[in-house]
């Protein structure tokens, strides 16, 4: 049996997720705030990844995007909880076929100015000029997910060093490998999305019985509002609350979600879609997750 690919970059994630660790008061206790805000911030990308759910025949591409509204309104409640830790427009899409992306980068920019704003694309339509455009408005970094081979890998590594950024402002990961060596990426079964995929992953009979840490750092924010237990819920079968209506901090916060993280961090994982899923979970954020154990 092949070893299990495990991205190179968790490492460098993992010490984001700690060291931006913050704390606010709520319900007289000291929790912590996500330490990362995920953004799918569209329906759409121009790929269909044998890895991906997207690749099934029932997945459904929309050409819809996030409203300024939603994207301003989550800044102006981050901004009030003076938010330093990290924003990434990624998810279920590739951010770049938003020809809003600079505009929302910009306003992240603006009101979280000691954020780490992120994104990941798979470079597709990535040029010099746009590159430029992305850190002129206040990218941090960019991950680059080369899916065609060793040439298109070098060629997006030449595009960034040839736009001066720092090897701390780019990583180019290698996603075109064979599937013996699991596609260059940490593999899933997207808790339990990937039964007609084209590379098909089936879903767990039984739940795993280890804790899973995500919920506890990450929020997951869809361009329609939803927020989303965890970015591996391609199913949309955990819903928290939408933030066109609530409050970042009260979605965070609510009842639903300390429930969720409570078991999760005490190994139970019986209830969907988290019984289907085969994801780790245990990477990062073990720190962020320990201060929701049995509330």
């Amino acid at each position: 049996m092949n070893k299990k690919f495990i991205d190179p970059n968790i490492k460098n994630k993992s010490k984001t997720v700690e060291d931006r660790l913050q704390f606010i008061k709520y319900e007289n206790k000291d929790l912590p705030l996500p330490t990362e805000i995920e953004i799918s911030e569209s329906g759409t990308c121009n790929r269909k990844c044998s890895f991906c759910p997207r690749s099934a025949p029932e997945f459904i591409d929309k050409k819809e995007f996030i409203s300024n509204e939603l994207h301003a309104k989550m800044c102006e409640e981050l901004k009030s909880l003076n938010y330093k830790g990290t924003i990434r427009y990624s998810g279920f899409v590739e951010p770049l076929l938003d020809k809003n992306i600079y505009n929302l980068i910009d306003m992240a920019r603006k009101k979280l100015p000691d954020c780490n704003i992120e994104m990941v694309t798979n470079g597709d339509v990535l040029n010099a000029n746009r590159l430029k455009e992305l850190f002129s408005k206040g990218l941090s970094k960019i991950l680059i997910s080369a899916y065609d081979g060793k040439k298109e890998a070098n060629d997006l590594e030449n595009l960034c060093k040839d736009s001066n950024l720092t090897t701390q402002q780019y990583i180019v990961r290698h996603r075109y490998l064979s599937e013996s060596e699991d596609f260059g990426i940490t593999l899933s079964n997207r808790s339990g999305t990937m039964e007609n995929a084209e590379y098909k992953i089936k879903s767990l009979t039984e739940p795993l019985k280890k804790p899973c840490y995500i919920p506890a750092y990450t929020f997951f924010l869809d361009y329609q509002g939803d927020v989303l237990i965890c970015p591996h819920d391609w199913g949309k079968k955990i819903i928290l609350g939408n933030l066109n209506t609530k409050k970042l901090i009260d979605i965070w916060f609510s009842s639903k979600a300390m429930t969720i993280r409570n078991k999760l961090v005490n190994s139970n994982r019986e209830f969907s879609p988290c019984n289907l899923c085969d994801v780790e979970g245990t990477f990062m954020g073990k720190k962020n997750s320990s201060y929701f154990r049995n509330l």
